[in-house]
């Protein structure tokens, strides 16, 4: 039987950290921006995405915000650990 999922720790050791809050916000605040300028809405399958993520220092300005449809903005090709591919620059 497995093991039950320890969801504190988890927020204790990844989520919880100031790091985290801190993306977690940049993140809630580019939605935001999207829902005040009309292009977003709850419910409506559109994912607010960051041209630069924030992972390389992007930012939640309008400039660097677009819309993209949920399938679209989820449709990256992972490795078997989850990470994204590499693009082999060949199409």
């Amino acid at each position: 039987m497995k093991k039950p999922r320890n969801y504190r720790k988890e927020y204790d050791n990844y989520q919880g950290t100031a790091e985290q809050k801190k993306n977690r916000a940049a993140r809630n605040k580019g939605r935001k921006t999207m829902e005040t300028a009309g292009r977003v809405s709850k419910g409506d399958g559109n994912h607010v995405n960051h041209v630069v993520p924030l992972s390389r220092g992007g930012s939640a300005d309008a400039s660097n915000l677009s819309v993209k449809k949920a399938k679209d903005n989820l449709s990256y090709a992972r490795t078997s650990t989850g990470a994204m591919k590499k693009n082999s620059g060949k199409a």
